[in-house]
């Protein structure tokens, strides 16, 4: 046994000289994969997977390296380091370079072993996965992990479909049957589903196992042509379903040795047909044993207790087993060398056979161990039951010597004493001369398959002795068979004829009666040598027979068998029964059959008997096949070229639908691409009106909120209104109150002054002498006046009130200066000018008055001014923020030039009404002293009066423009605010 170290090299030979497997263990090479480090460890291989040529394998160990394994190029080359443990392995994808991997992080990876790049990386799987199945096409991939399993299409490596399942069941596994688009998916309960792969329609559900071998299934496997079902788990017991049947049909028992099953694959064979009858079983003991299902002997096995199997891989020409073993290495085995002993050509049969029946009766009482030999089976064996074998052992082949070979065939007249003593030869001695396949008829002889299964059956395991019995069969008993080819052998068939008419007219006119010619009751017989119509072992026993004797003994046992069965057959009234009646088993007794062939052959006549037309028994010639012509060889080569013309044909059909299904690949990517496009563009239209709709929403959301502004708008500037009318009404009151006290304080006034004016004038009517004293009182009443009327003035007059003093003291001087000067004018123009004097007093009065008025209005203005500032503000929080700046700058620099002209206005305002009053008593005043001092230039009382009233007349117009304009201003300082505010 080679073993080979992969070390740190990436690329090298598996084994470095011709691998000779021993017969004993079948290994060809053994591969580890230790570390270069100072202290060298073992990376242990987890998975491997073979492709579908079977010649190349990939295995992953726990480091995440993976290494493709070519066996007939003897090259292995790292081709990817992912750098986690891998959980599966698939390698048989329709592009042959590509590969999966399932990884430690649940994930899927696409690699290429030629560009060595990551291809895709599939994700949506929350646990490990444990399985990859892919299509037999290699487009479609199952993973499968224990909650879920998902379809995948290879082509796009999108998920196309997820299995989904309670966590109380779990799966088991997922697959694909081969050769069909069926879904296999069993689950932890032991219930099996068959799905259908398009559209996922549950196909057929597998009935429960019988609760006398009730198991709960762990792994399973399924014959290349997926016809059956082999299912294990935690015993020694194999279940077999029938996956037409949808029916369990048998129960292998293991030795006892073997515990639980961890891991089934069937063993491929190029000549079955995919109807694999040989199965590979890991037991918990880490040997791996094949077996016959039919025949349920134990063929070989593999690895041992010391250097156990972990898991196995077979090739799908099951050529190689590859099997990582429980120390983490990785095992090459040659199947052919393991069935070499198998498969070998039996010895020719000994001479002495004599002991053979007591070696027989040997044989059938151990049933313990489990060696290499055939299991003898009764007859009677095959029945509708489910059936349970044991593996038995057969000691028969190790009797096999070499001094009962003999050199020159065996004397066919021993071997018929034999047959007719016993019935038929011993199982292990059934084999004639080589076969060989040299003749171009055969390839196009549609019943060939037919004529051939039995003995492709029979020689499984020997494909070499299967051929050369076929071609024996041939030269020998198929004589004149392909005479009118492609015809059915009509003289062969005349022959029988004849036969039976001699024998049972009867039942020949029954068949004429009935238009049942001999294509019917002994062409399907012949063209499949009675195996549709025996049992194996019915079959084996004619055969024995058939061989054994002339050519013409096969012609015979159709006219027996149609003799035999002739109760029956006699009773078929349509086509239909006949026909299948001769292609299904009857119940007949072959030991019957094969006694009336003997006695046909001894009472047939010499003219219609058919070895008169038939040559005897001639072998095949030693060294090479004879040369096999006795066909019409034009029809063969017609065939031949026609058959040439098709494969042509056939070629140009498959060249036409290759490129076809690569424009339809085209128009299929060309779709996946639109349809990604138009997917995209939905996206963004549905983005789009998601945008819209968040707009409106946000646009919905503005308009409630100018709504609820408008709201606080409306109520403030209702507030507003509330505000100005309660000012309004409150001015009005004021202005209401004020005129009251205003009335009240002049009827006062002009009360008193009459008062004293009348006083005054009965004073100085009386006493001349007490004018003086009355002057005084006069002027200190008349300051008492004007100190109580000042003392309503506004503070900003208390400024002047020194000026006005000394104002008043000099009018005071020039008033006595005055009264010394008028002391010689009569009463009458005195109490002119005091009338005068008290009119000037009183616009002077009112004038003041009426500046104290315009003053609190203004007062009133600025504070109800302030009310709308402070509204103004709150208008103003919604707006930004450079207008809130600018409104306060313009409200503040607007209230400072307010302030600023109205107190400009009224100090002008101010200091002409006081020139004014000043100007006018002092020139009433100088007016007087000079008229005092020159009496001839005095004027008359009339004109003085009348000079006066137009002095008071235009006072009065002065201060009503002075009213005016302050009402004006006042006004423009209430629309001030709304300006701002707007």
């Amino acid at each position: 046994m080679q073993s080979t170290d992969l070390g740190s090299k990436e690329s090298g030979k598996i084994w470095h000289r011709k691998p000779s497997p021993a017969t004993r263990d079948g290994i060809i090479v053994n591969i580890i994969h230790n570390t270069s480090d100072y202290l060298p460890k073992v990376l242990r291989f987890l998975n491997v997977a073979f492709d579908s040529s079977g010649d190349c394998l990939i295995a992953g160990d726990h480091h995440g390296n993976i290494y493709v394994f070519d066996l007939c190029g003897n090259r292995f080359n790292l081709v990817q380091r992912t750098a986690q443990a891998c959980t599966a392995l698939a390698f048989n994808l329709h592009r042959k370079s590509e590969f999966l991997v399932a990884l430690a992080d649940y994930s899927i990876k696409c690699f290429d072993t030629v560009t060595k790049e990551l291809v895709s990386w599939m994700r949506g799987h929350e646990s490990s996965v444990f399985s990859i199945s892919v299509h037999g096409s290699g487009r479609y991939a199952i993973t499968t992990s224990s909650d879920t399993a998902q379809l995948w299409d290879l082509d796009t490596f999108q998920r196309k479909r997820k299995l989904n399942i309670l966590q109380s069941v779990g799966i088991q596994k997922v697959f694909f049957l081969p050769l069909s688009n069926t879904i296999l998916s069993c689950f932890k309960d032991n219930s099996i589903f068959a799905w259908e792969c398009d559209t996922l329609v549950c196909k057929y559900q597998l009935p429960a196992p019988p609760e006398s071998s009730s198991i709960l299934y762990k792994v399973f496997a399924v014959t290349r042509d997926g016809r059956i079902l082999a299912a294990g788990g935690k015993s020694n017991h194999i279940h077999l379903w029938c996956l037409e049947a949808k029916q369990l049909f048998r129960i292998i028992q293991m030795p006892t040795k073997v515990r639980a099953i961890r891991h089934l694959e069937f063993l491929p064979d190029s000549f079955d047909a995919g109807s694999n009858q040989v199965l590979g079983v890991l037991s918990q003991d880490g040997i791996m044993r094949f077996i016959n299902i039919q025949t349920c002997k134990l063929l070989f096995e593999i690895g041992s207790l010391d250097d156990g199997i972990s898991s196995s891989v077979i090739s799908p020409h099951g050529r190689y087993i590859a099997s990582i073993m429980e120390n983490g290495s990785l095992n090459i085995y040659s199947v052919q060398t393991l069935t070499k002993e198998i498969n070998k050509p039996p010895p020719p049969l000994v001479k002495v056979i004599e002991d053979l029946p007591k070696k027989k009766g040997n044989s059938g009482d151990l049933k313990v161990k489990v060696t290499s030999g055939r299991v003898q089976r009764p007859a009677k064996s095959r029945e509708n039951k489910i059936q349970t074998r044991i593996l038995k052992q057969d000691l028969t082949g190790s009797l096999e010597k070499k001094e009962n070979e003999l050199s020159d065939g065996l004397n066919k007249k021993r071997l018929q004493i034999l047959l007719k003593g016993y019935g038929e030869f011993p199982t292990k001695y059934r084999t004639l001369s080589a076969l060989a396949h040299w003749s171009a008829i055969f390839g196009d002889t549609p019943y060939l398959p037919l004529l051939a299964f039995p003995f492709v059956k029979l020689f499984q395991n020997n494909q070499l002795i299967c051929f050369e019995v076929v071609a024996t069969l041939i030269i020998n008993w198929c004589q004149h068979w392909f005479e009118y080819f492609p015809n059915p052998p009509i003289n062969i068939l005349s022959m029988i004829e004849n036969v039976l008419a001699f024998h049972d007219k009867e039942l020949l006119q029954h068949f004429i009666n009935h238009d049942v010619t001999s294509q019917l009751y002994a062409w399907p017989l012949l063209e499949t040598v009675f195996s549709e119509v025996l049992t194996r072992e019915e079959w084996l026993r004619l055969f024995d027979n058939v061989f054994s004797n002339h050519p013409s003994f096969l012609l015979m046992t159709v006219v027996a068998y149609n003799m035999c069965s002739r109760a029956p057959l006699l009773h078929c009234k349509r086509k239909d029964d006949f026909e299948y009646f001769f292609h299904h088993r009857n119940n007949l007794d072959i030991s019957a059959i094969i006694r009336e062939v003997y006695r046909l052959l001894d009472t047939t006549p010499t003219d219609i008997h058919p070895d008169s037309m038939l040559d005897g028994f001639v072998a095949l010639t030693k060294g090479q096949y004879p040369v096999f012509n006795q066909y019409p060889k034009f029809i063969v080569d017609y065939q031949t070229q026609e058959r040439e013309r098709i494969r042509n044909d056939e070629l140009d059909y498959l060249r036409e639908r290759q490129a076809v299904e690569d424009m339809q690949a085209e128009v299929d990517q060309q779709r996946v691409e639109d349809e990604a496009w138009y997917q995209k563009q939905e996206l963004l239209r549905r983005a789009e009106e998601t945008r819209r709709e968040i707009l409106l929403q946000e646009e919905e959301k503005m308009l409630q909120q100018r709504q609820r502004l408008a709201a606080v708008r409306r109520e403030l500037k209702v507030k507003e209104m509330h505000l100005q009318d309660a000012a309004r009404r409150r001015l009005l009151q004021l202005q209401q109150d004020q005129r009251e006290m205003e009335l009240r304080r002049l009827n006062d006034e002009i009360e008193r002054k009459v008062h004293m004016r009348d006083r005054e004038i009965a004073a100085t009517a009386k006493d001349l002498e007490m004018r003086h004293l009355e002057l005084e009182s006069q002027k200190r009443l008349y300051e008492k006046n004007l100190s109580r009327n000042q003392e309503a003035v506004a503070k900003e007059m208390r400024e002047n009130a020194n000026a006005y003093r000394q104002k008043v003291d000099l009018e005071e001087h020039m008033f006595h200066r005055l009264i010394g000067t008028d002391q010689t004018q009569n009463q009458k123009i005195h109490k002119l000018i005091e009338e005068n004097l008290a009119k000037a007093e009183q616009a002077c009065l009112n004038t003041d008055w009426r500046i104290q008025a315009l003053h609190k209005q203004r007062c009133s203005d600025l504070h109800r001014s302030e009310c709308y500032q402070d509204i103004a503000k709150l208008l103003r929080k919604n707006r930004k923020k450079e207008i809130e700046v600018l409104n306060a700058m313009m409200e503040g620099e607007a209230k400072k030039w307010e302030e600023a002209e109205e107190k400009d206005f009224h100090l002008k305002s101010e200091k002409k009404t006081a020139a004014l009053s000043d100007g006018s008593r002092r020139w009433f005043l100088e007016k007087e002293i000079h008229d005092a001092q020159h009496p001839c230039d005095k004027v008359s009382l009339n004109q003085r009066k009348m000079h006066w009233d137009a002095m008071e007349r235009d006072l009065m117009e002065r201060v009503r423009n002075l009213r005016q304009r302050l009402a004006t201003q006042a006004q423009n300082r209430c629309q001030t605010p709304h300006l701002l505010a707007t």
